[in-house]
């Protein structure tokens, strides 16, 4: 399995907030490092044309005004484009990047998130013809209204479906992950916005280590079963630095 990350990620003065702080991706770094069933690649920022297919101009110029903002943010959406291709090529792939993404739609942004990763990824991909469908898992504890409102109001021409679970058990959330993959059908990639956030140590009190183990494998079935394999997925929330590590190799051991 193929790991985005670039060290610039460590920077944390991009912003003041919880998503930011240091000492995040250390420890999720360093668990990943030491399987050697792992590859760590290194990604380029994304171009602003690629950014333009899910932002609006006037969004762009509004993170323009704040340049490590930019640069961070910009090269956090060429990680997401890095694992989309990877993935698309039949490499299933983990982006340890930041800032996340999932809150930030075309003209607006919120909840430490400043340009859609998700979107700009697998906008790029259709772009190029390479895909018509996609299925987006979003197991962070907060909705993510931006892949939401990018990808649900796209061109017709290209199919979004997204889940955001809200079962409030951990076996009901699991059961309604796998009763939805079961109805999906003409997917052409997999994709996770990957929050950890709803860890039995973290802000939702809900999933334990396995439970995230559970997702990975059901990504891995049934993008086996769709479309080839095809799957990533892109670190978006997840506050407690203790156990952020622990759940991240979780969900890598049943998702590679």
């Amino acid at each position: 399995m193929k790991i985005v990350f670039h060290k610039r990620y460590y920077n944390s003065s991009y912003a003041m907030d919880p998503a930011a702080a240091p000492g995040r991706l250390e420890g999720i770094v360093d668990i990943l490092s030491k399987n050697k069933e792992y590859v760590f690649i290194e990604p380029k920022p994304a171009i602003k044309e690629d950014i333009l297919r899910a932002h609006t101009e006037r969004h762009f110029e509004y993170i323009e005004r704040n340049p490590l903002l930019l640069e961070l943010a910009s090269l956090a959406a060429g990680g997401a484009i890095l694992a989309a291709e990877e993935a698309y090529d039949g490499n299933p792939t983990f982006a340890v990047i930041r800032p996340p993404g999932h809150h930030a739609s075309a003209d607006s942004c919120w909840g430490f998130c400043y340009f859609n990763n998700i979107s700009v990824s697998l906008l790029k991909l259709f772009s190029e013809g390479k895909i018509k469908s996609a299925f987006v898992l979003d197991f962070d504890l907060h909705t993510g209204d931006g892949n939401i409102n990018i990808l649900s109001f796209k061109e017709e021409s290209f199919r979004v479906k997204i889940l955001n679970p809200d079962s409030s058990g951990r076996t009901g959330y699991i059961k309604e992950v796998k009763n939805y993959m079961e109805e999906l059908d003409n997917i052409d990639i997999f994709v996770a916005s990957a929050g950890f956030d709803q860890g039995i140590d973290d802000w939702g009190h809900l999933l334990y280590p396995e439970d995230y183990d559970d997702l990975g494998l059901l990504m891995k079935e049934y993008s086996e079963k769709l479309c080839e394999g095809r799957r990533y997925a892109l670190l978006e929330g997840g506050y407690n630095h203790d156990a952020l590590p622990k759940n991240v190799n979780s969900f890598c051991t049943g998702f590679k």
